[in-house]
């Protein structure tokens, strides 16, 4: 069974971002549903989020980082309030882990292990 990890880190303090809100959606023929979502600990990360359900091959994923919420609790500017990342599953593996680099003005993201 395929599962679905995250972590944040903070590039502009070098540290983990901790209380990020992370919702994972699956692609359906109708549009967007919410299958899992956490929140960052003190590490950044928040595991089990595709839920009880499992990722689908071939199936599209969308994580959703509320990042404005934690840029304001550090008293920095925000220019991206939500990041989105689609990510499509294959066969090749059985975890997926989707990290994100973030700070105020931009971000990236890359396929973990």
């Amino acid at each position: 069974m395929a599962t679905l990890s995250t972590h944040i880190l903070d590039t502009s303090i070098g540290f983990p971002a901790q209380g990020v809100s992370v919702h994972c959606h699956k692609s359906t023929e109708t549009g967007w549903q919410l299958i899992g979502e956490g929140t960052t600990d003190e590490d950044g990360r928040v595991t089990g989020l595709s839920g009880d359900e499992p990722l689908l091959e071939g199936a599209v994923y969308r994580l959703s980082f509320g990042v404005d919420t934690y840029f304001k609790s550090q008293g920095k500017p925000c220019f991206y309030p939500k990041v989105e990342v689609q990510f499509l599953v294959g066969g090749d593996r059985s975890h997926y882990h989707v990290p994100l680099l973030l700070n105020p003005f931009g971000y990236s993201t890359y396929r973990g292990s």
